[in-house]
C-alpha cells in the first residue's frame, strides 16, 4: 500500500522561464495525459511518461520529483482551462442565460477527454488539498449563485448548499454521459439545464 504523496513531492521543482522550458513541461504534461487516458495508472511512471514526451528521465525530474506532482500539474492545468472559460462567460452571454451557458462549458470541458477528467477527478480528492487546488470548487460556489440569480431564481448567496447541489447534479450527469460514451454535447446539456431548473423549481 503506498503513502499519500507528501506536499513537497507534489510541488514542481522548478517553474519554466524560457519559450523551450515551457515546452519541455507541456510535453510532459501532455505525455501523462494521453497515457492516463489510454491506460489509466498501468505503465504511469515517470520513465513512460519521459519516453512518450521525447525528454530524457533527468530532463523530466529537473521539473518534477515524480508522478504525483505531474499529477498535480495536470490537475492544475485542467481547471485553470475551466476556470478561464467560465470567467468569460459574462463578456460573452450577451442576452443568452448564463447558467446554460455555464453548463455547456462543464459539459464541453468534461467530455472533451473524459477518461482524463475522471481520472483526475479522482486524483484531486486523494492528493492533499493544499496541493489539489481547491480555488475553483470556491470559485464555482459564488459563480453559480450569481447565475442562478441572473436567472430568476431566488438563493442565498451565503450559503453554498444550493450551488454544491446544482454542481453535483453537472458533475453527476456529465460524468455518467462519460461513462456511457456519449458524444452529444448539446443534447447532453440541455437534459442537464431541464435537471438543474428542475431543482431550482421545486418548493418543498
Amino acid at each position: 500500500m503506498s503513502r499519500p504523496a507528501g506536499k513537497t513531492l507534489l510541488k514542481p521543482r522548478k517553474t519554466p522561464r524560457q519559450a523551450r522550458s515551457g515546452a519541455t513541461v507541456d510535453a510532459i504534461l501532455e505525455a501523462a495525459a494521453r497515457i492516463l487516458e489510454r491506460s489509466g495508472f498501468d505503465g504511469y511512471s515517470t520513465n513512460a511518461i519521459a519516453r512518450r514526451a521525447g525528454v530524457s528521465i533527468g530532463s523530466l525530474y529537473q521539473y518534477f520529483p515524480g508522478k504525483d506532482a505531474i499529477t498535480a500539474s495536470l490537475i492544475e492545468r485542467e481547471q485553470d482551462a475551466l476556470w478561464k472559460d467560465i470567467a468569460g462567460i459574462e463578456a460573452a452571454a450577451g442576452g443568452s442565460d448564463p447558467l446554460r451557458t455555464l453548463i455547456m462549458i462543464a459539459v464541453t470541458h468534461q467530455l472533451r477527454r473524459p477518461a482524463l477528467a475522471r481520472i483526475l477527478d479522482v486524483e484531486e480528492k486523494r492528493l492533499p488539498r493544499d496541493i489539489a487546488p481547491s480555488r475553483l470548487a470556491e470559485q464555482l460556489i459564488i459563480t453559480v449563485n450569481t447565475y442562478v440569480e441572473a436567472a430568476g431564481y431566488e438563493t442565498d448567496m451565503e450559503d453554498a448548499t444550493t450551488a454544491r447541489d446544482i454542481i453535483a447534479i453537472i458533475r453527476g450527469m456529465v460524468d455518467a454521459a462519460g461513462q456511457y460514451g456519449e458524444h452529444d454535447m448539446q443534447t447532453l446539456a440541455n437534459r442537464i439545464y431541464r435537471a438543474v431548473v428542475g431543482y431550482l423549481s421545486c418548493e418543498i
